[in-house]
C-alpha cells in the first residue's frame, strides 16, 4: 500500500510538470501509457494534434543515458523510423504520436522479410545520422557487468564466454538493441521503431539475433530472417554464431529482469516472471552450443 501510494504521489507529479511544459501553447489532455518498463508515458493531446511525453532519469545499472537515447532518437527520425522528438528536457521527452498497432509477440513471427528489411535500414542509416557520443553495445559484456552487479551465478560468465567465442567478424553498425514487440508500431502502412534506450554500436546479429529470441523464431524462421537480412550469404559459421547470439540475448534479458528487481522494482512489474521466461528460452537456446 505504501509504495501504492508513493508510486501515485510520484506520477501526479510529473503529471504536472509535463502539463507545464514549455512546448505546450494551450491546456493539454493527459492519459497514462501502459507498457513502459524503464519510463513513464503519458499520451498528450494539444491543438489538435497528439503526442507522447516520456518520462525517465538516467538509468546507469542498464546503462541507460536519455541524452544518448535522444540523439539516437533523433537520428533514427532524420532516417525515417522512428516519430520525430519536438520538445526535450532532463527527464522528459515529448515526441509526435504514432496512430498505430503495437505488436505483441506473435506479429514478430508474422513476416521475418518485413522485419530483415527494417533492420538493414536501422544498420544503414541510423549510424551516419547520429551525431555527439555514442553508446556502444556488446551483449556480453553486458552479461558480466550484470552478473558482478547482483552477485549472480558464475555459471552465467561461462556461457557469455561461450558463446562470444562463437562469433564472427561482421561490420560495426549501429543497432536499436531492444527489439520487445512493444517496440514495433504498424500503422497500417509502414513499420515504426520506437525507445532508443539501449541503441549503440556493436555487431547487426544481435539485432536479429533479439527479434529472433523476443520473438520466439523456429529455425524455419530464423533461416528466412537470416537469408532476407543477407541476401542468402550464411554459411555454417554464421549460423552457430547467430544461435550463440541468440542464447546471449534471451540470458542479457533475464539477468536485466533480476537486475531491476534489485534496482528498479516499479510497481506492477513481474520481473521475477519475466526473469524466469528468459531463462527457459536460454537454458533451451544454449543447448548443444
Amino acid at each position: 500500500m505504501i509504495a501504492a501510494a508513493m508510486r501515485k504521489e510520484t506520477d501526479t507529479a510529473l503529471e504536472e510538470r509535463v502539463r507545464r511544459l514549455g512546448c505546450w501553447t494551450a491546456p493539454v489532455t493527459l492519459a497514462p501509457l501502459e507498457g513502459g518498463l524503464t519510463n513513464l508515458s503519458f499520451r498528450v493531446d494539444h491543438a489538435g494534434e497528439r503526442f507522447v511525453a516520456r518520462c525517465g532519469d538516467d538509468i546507469p545499472v542498464h546503462h541507460i543515458f536519455r541524452d544518448r537515447e535522444r540523439a539516437a532518437g533523433t537520428a533514427a527520425f532524420e532516417a525515417g523510423l522512428s516519430p520525430e522528438i519536438v520538445h526535450a528536457e532532463p527527464g522528459i521527452q515529448v515526441l509526435r504520436f504514432v496512430e498505430g498497432r503495437t505488436f505483441v509477440e506473435a506479429d514478430l513471427r508474422t513476416d521475418p522479410q518485413r522485419l530483415a528489411a527494417l533492420l538493414r535500414t536501422v544498420h544503414a542509416e541510423v549510424g551516419r545520422r547520429l551525431r555527439g557520443p555514442a553508446n556502444a553495445f556488446w551483449v556480453f559484456q553486458v552479461i558480466r557487468d550484470y552478473v558482478a552487479r547482483i552477485g549472480a551465478d558464475p555459471a552465467y560468465l561461462a556461457s557469455a564466454d561461450r558463446l562470444e567465442a562463437a562469433q564472427v567478424a561482421l561490420p560495426i553498425v549501429y543497432g536499436h538493441n531492444d527489439l520487445l514487440p512493444g517496440n514495433l508500431i504498424d500503422d497500417g502502412s509502414r513499420l515504426w521503431l520506437i525507445d532508443w534506450e539501449y541503441g549503440g554500436f556493436g555487431t547487426g546479429l544481435f539485432d536479429l539475433a533479439n527479434l529472433s529470441a523476443n520473438g520466439a523464431y523456429d529455425a524455419a524462421a530464423d533461416a528466412v530472417l537470416l537469408d532476407a537480412y543477407f541476401e542468402g550469404r550464411v554459411d555454417d559459421a554464421l549460423r552457430r554464431a547467430f544461435a550463440a547470439m541468440k542464447a546471449a540475448s534471451a540470458l542479457r534479458e533475464a539477468l536485466w529482469a533480476m537486475v531491476s528487481d534489485v534496482h528498479l522494482r516499479r510497481p506492477g512489474i513481474d520481473y521475477t516472471a519475466h526473469a524466469r521466461d528468459y531463462l527457459g528460452r536460454f537454458r533451451t537456446l544454449s543447448k548443444g552450443l
